[in-house]
């Protein structure tokens, strides 16, 4: 069975990044039929972020993934927050110590700075404990010195099989001899990695493409165990632009930052699953479930892919276009309230007008303005050569319809449309010749969200009626 799992730090919101890392984990492991683990690895305790932990729940939550395992739900493994299990990642250290595959080193930190002082930026460990004498060792340890236990990196080179990048060979005098277990006692990410996925039988690992120089480090430990190594699947990094990767330190948005900037989960997980990866069907739009029956591991891309936040607009905006009515009013309705502030204004119908010419409910505001206040706007508006409209003869079609429109005693949709639509029909018009004109003189804006009928209905008869009488004098002026 297909295992894999999602294994974030707790250092407080869920990057973009991390987010499409447990996508593309999650539709692996329910495309196979297999089964989604959540697992906390906490041992970097500086970096750590209270709260962090029910972030990470409410991120998954909201972007439909369900794990199967998890410190939320239990199962066949033990815990799954890392700094639970210390005891385990020590006594599989001091295994590898047994098998000469790891050593304890003893140096101090003014020792490691002196040596990187010493040498170029980037220098390597030199092996300095690798010689201790087992007496020097006891010594050292009986008598209370810190230590750190490191993984003794083989000669020779090591090669690996990755699902995206084929096979990588990286010869080992390039990589240090690994820290495994801190002076704390607690494991470090990587060693804490190979653990937990071999004692969670995690099949299939998903991580970002900068841990390919890190895998060669991996399986001389999985082979020092005797463990089979897992499937490696590494993905390019999403980036801000050409040279930039996505950081919130840089001010980019996380998930939680998006969703509160009005883009719905469902919209955001479709597009993040696009940023690197590629269907083999000719379209955009797909649902979770969609996405897990076509997620094919061969379509994802070697090639870092750019975040483009017009993209994700447009894509969040095709999904308010799709959404229930109810649905897009319950999330609308809070930003119409603050937005208007008119008694008796029928907000749903304002809802209706905006909502397919939005990306965001966060667009509606500057949408519909005009409502509580007509706006100071000049009579150029009035000139549209489409509707063969003028600041001259856009004045005598508003004194014109008027009269027509005080008359009136039904004051809906169709039977403002049906007076007006007659009264040019009457007087030898275009249709728009009179519904320009008083869209115009309505709103007082070169767009609105929906025709000169529906703003009638809008805003009422009074406030219609008063507004086209402010037009004329404008118009006049």
């Amino acid at each position: 069975m297909i295992r894999t799992r999602f294994a974030p730090s707790p250092t407080g919101y869920m990057h973009i990044g991390n987010l499409r890392t447990a996508l593309y984990e999650y539709f692996i492991a329910k495309h196979g039929g297999g089964k989604f683990i959540l697992r906390i690895e906490d041992t970097d305790r500086e970096r750590y972020v209270e709260g962090a932990v029910d972030i990470i729940y409410k991120t998954l939550e909201m972007a439909g993934m369900k794990h199967d395992e998890g410190p939320d739900i239990g199962g066949d493994y033990g815990p799954y927050i890392q700094s639970e299990r210390k005891n385990d990642y020590m006594k599989y250290a001091l295994e590898l110590v047994e098998k000469g595959e790891a050593y304890y080193c003893f140096c101090t930190k003014e020792r490691l700075e002196g040596l990187r002082l010493e040498g170029e930026t980037g220098v390597k460990y030199d092996r300095h404990c690798l010689s201790l004498s087992k007496e020097e060792i006891e010594k050292n340890l009986k008598n209370g010195i810190p230590f750190v236990i490191r993984q003794k990196i083989r000669d020779g080179s090591t090669t690996f099989h990755d699902e995206v990048y084929g096979d990588v060979t990286v010869n080992n005098e390039d990589m240090e001899d690994q820290i495994l277990i801190k002076s704390d006692g607690l494991p470090t990410y990587n060693f804490a990695n190979v653990i937990d996925d071999h004692l969670m039988n995690i099949t299939h690992v998903i991580r970002g493409n900068e841990y390919l120089s890190s895998t060669p480090k991996y399986n001389p430990l999985y082979e020092a165990f005797g463990w089979d190594i897992p499937t490696y699947i590494h993905v390019a990094p999403v980036m801000k632009d050409q040279h930039t990767k996505l950081s919130k330190r840089n001010g980019d948005a996380s998930f939680q930052d998006l969703v509160a900037k009005g883009y719905l989960p469902k919209a955001i997980v479709n597009y993040i699953t696009l940023l690197g990866w590629s269907p083999s069907e000719n379209r955009e739009i797909f649902s979770i479930d969609e996405l897990i029956e076509i997620f094919d591991v061969k379509g994802i891309s070697k090639s870092p892919a750019i975040f483009d936040p017009e993209k994700l607009k447009w894509m969040n905006g095709e999904y308010i276009k799709a959404q229930n009515f109810d649905e897009f009013y319950e999330m609308a309705e809070p930003v119409l309230k603050e937005a208007v502030k008119t008694e008796g204004i029928d907000l749903k119908m304002a809802a209706q007008m905006v909502k397919t010419r939005i990306s965001t409910v966060y667009d509606i505001p500057a949408l519909i303005d005009f409502i509580d206040e007509l706006p100071e706007y000049d009579k150029s508006l009035y000139n549209h050569k489409k509707m063969k409209t003028n600041t001259e003869n856009s004045l005598d079609f508003l004194k014109l319809i008027i009269p027509v429109l005080e008359k009136a005693e039904d004051w809906d949709n169709d039977s403002l449309y049906a007076l007006m639509v007659n009264t040019a029909k009457e007087n030898n018009l275009k249709n728009g010749q009179i519904l320009w004109p008083v869209r115009t003189a309505l709103s007082g804006k070169p767009t609105t969200p929906c025709g000169a009928t529906e703003l009638c209905v809008l805003l009422g008869k009074e406030e219609s009626l008063r507004r086209l009488k402010e037009g004329i004098k404008l118009l006049e002026s």
